[in-house]
């Protein structure tokens, strides 16, 4: 009698389900752009604040760091791209990574909007599957009350 309102149920809750792990991807991805922002913030104040002369530690890979001189802060080389680089002056390279975060403000933004939306339709479903509790419960009441007047 009440398998159809079960296999609702359940499919209500597989659907959750799978909008809960959507909506974690997102967030996954939007703390990665946000990491990636945090690069771009860092690179943008070390342009705007080191000088040719200065010491800086430069990654090699494997958490190992080696010091360096700057031998000509004018001289930046910034990604690209698809493995590309090209060299710019200093206020060029600012303006790309700039111009890179700005891109990175528009996909957070849009990732965000899908949180959203894809939380509203959880919500909807959460509300349906709990009134379709409700009124399987009340049908359940309704058996037992008319099966005790027999």
């Amino acid at each position: 009698m009440m398998g159809g309102g079960q296999q609702q149920l359940q499919q209500l809750s597989q659907e959750l389900q799978a909008i809960d792990e959507e909506i974690e991807a997102l967030e996954d991805e939007i703390s990665g752009l946000q990491a990636e922002q945090a690069d771009i913030d860092d690179a943008v104040e070390a342009i705007d604040t080191l000088d040719t002369g200065a010491t800086v530690q430069v990654p090699l890979g494997g958490g190992a760091y080696i010091r360096a001189e700057i031998q000509d802060i004018d001289e930046i080389i910034v990604d690209l791209g698809g493995d590309f680089a090209a060299e710019q002056a200093a206020d060029d390279a600012a303006d790309a990574l700039r111009t890179k975060q700005d891109a990175l403000d528009d996909r957070i933004a849009e990732v965000q909007a899908e949180v959203a939306e894809l939380e509203s339709e959880s919500s909807e479903l959460e509300q349906q599957a709990q009134q379709m509790q409700q009124q399987m419960q009340q049908q359940q009441m309704q058996q037992m009350q008319q099966g005790g007047d027999e």
